[in-house]
């Protein structure tokens, strides 16, 4: 065997690792569970929702909030609008004595109003909120109940996607999310999960630091709960439910931010990468994040190694065969993501590829933005375009 075919088996390998390897892992790991000792409570909570002209759903979203099976006079519903100049603060104050207030800040960026609203909060217990995510009826109740455990200092909650829109990132979005549920669910049996979502996660107030700018602010949040020495679990009946991005375009993009504000993140907090300090937490937090963003910089080299191989063997002409073919199942999706052909069990098939690639494509995008410092601080919540 070559060097060449060695390096080829060694940059498969890593890659079967970051998408097989590791959930099998983690399922073994999960064998020995470490339950969370849940008991219904009802501290103090202060949820927050920051929004940028939102008009569209911040009427639905608070609607929804104060209708939550939870105490009232127990939560606190925090609305940080950033500079928005549509009706979100004039919508907003129509809840004022409903439990609900506006913290209207000049347009600084979702950061910057994160940390002024959070000033402001006087709850046991943060809830971040996105404006869109609405919540199931029970999910502070099963937020509370973890945090009855002294060892939970954060909770990840459960994101569920209402809608799709018959393209092939719609279907790949909820396999993602799938497979991502279900890395949670193992991770939290035995330790902590590598981070939260943004739609539905909390910590105790008193972890709560401010967040720098250009940084994925969930990812931060929630991992600094492990820093301090506390579990961020999951918990499945915390739901948020969400519409999937209006097309595969948006959320390329959306998907970009996030991996390169992630990405800076991580970086911020690479002192959680030290095993000697985190254990079992540093390695998972390097396979899940780190590892699976840099699969995109193995790719084209696991072709071009497997081209340079082919030579060798019909094993090595069968593996470029099947390479060659989950590409143009990708391509194949690129043409029809919008057809109605998407809407039958046979677009999987495409999806799948189609949805990998275009991941993968994102997390190349984001280590762009990250290494020429590129930095989006003023957002907009046109989920649209």
């Amino acid at each position: 065997m070559t060097l060449l075919c060695i390096a080829l088996w060694l940059s498969l390998i890593t890659v079967f690792y970051a998408y097989l390897g590791f959930p099998v892992l983690l399922m073994m790991r999960g064998m020995f569970v470490r339950p969370i000792h849940r008991m219904a409570s009802t501290p103090d909570m202060t949820l927050v929702i920051i929004a940028h002209n939102e008009e569209d759903v911040i009427a639905d979203k608070l609607q929804n909030a104060i209708s939550l099976n939870y105490p009232h006079e127990k939560v606190e519903i925090l609305v940080g609008s950033d500079g928005s100049d549509d009706r979100t603060n004039e919508i907003v104050q129509r809840f004022q004595g409903q439990g609900v207030r506006l913290v209207a800040c000049e347009r600084q960026g979702k950061i910057g109003t994160l940390n002024e609203t959070v000033a402001q909060a006087q709850g046991e217990i943060l809830v971040f909120s996105d404006a869109n995510s609405m919540y199931d009826g029970g999910s502070l109740q099963a937020i509370a109940a973890c945090f009855s455990d002294p060892t939970v200092g954060g909770v990840a909650g459960d994101q569920v996607y209402t809608t799709d829109n018959g393209n092939a990132g719609s279907l790949g979005e909820r396999l993602f999310w799938n497979f991502d549920r279900f890395l949670k669910r193992m991770q939290s049996r035995s330790g902590s999960v590598t981070s939260s979502t943004g739609a539905i996660h909390a910590i105790r107030s008193e972890l709560f630091e401010s967040v720098p700018s250009g940084v994925c602010d969930d990812f931060l949040i929630s991992t600094r709960v492990v820093a301090k020495g506390y579990r961020l679990v999951f918990e499945p009946n915390a739901i948020a439910y969400e519409e999937v991005s209006a097309t595969d375009k948006a959320e390329f993009r959306r998907k970009s931010r996030i991996i390169a504000r992630g990405i800076r993140g991580l970086w911020v907090m690479k002192g959680l990468l030290n095993p000697l300090a985190y254990g079992f937490y540093s390695f998972q937090l390097a396979s899940h994040k780190l590892l699976r963003w840099s699969v995109i910089f193995l790719l084209p080299v696991i072709l071009f190694l497997n081209i340079a191989c082919v030579g060798q063997g019909l094993l090595y002409q069968l593996l470029l065969g099947l390479q060659l073919a989950f590409y143009m199942l990708a391509l194949v999706g690129i043409m029809l993501r919008n057809t109605p052909i998407f809407r039958n069990k046979l677009a999987k098939i495409m999806a799948v590829p189609y949805f990998f690639c275009m991941a993968n494509l994102s997390a190349l995008s984001g280590w762009y933005q990250f290494f020429v410092g590129r930095r989006v601080d003023i957002w907009n919540s046109n989920r649209a375009v």
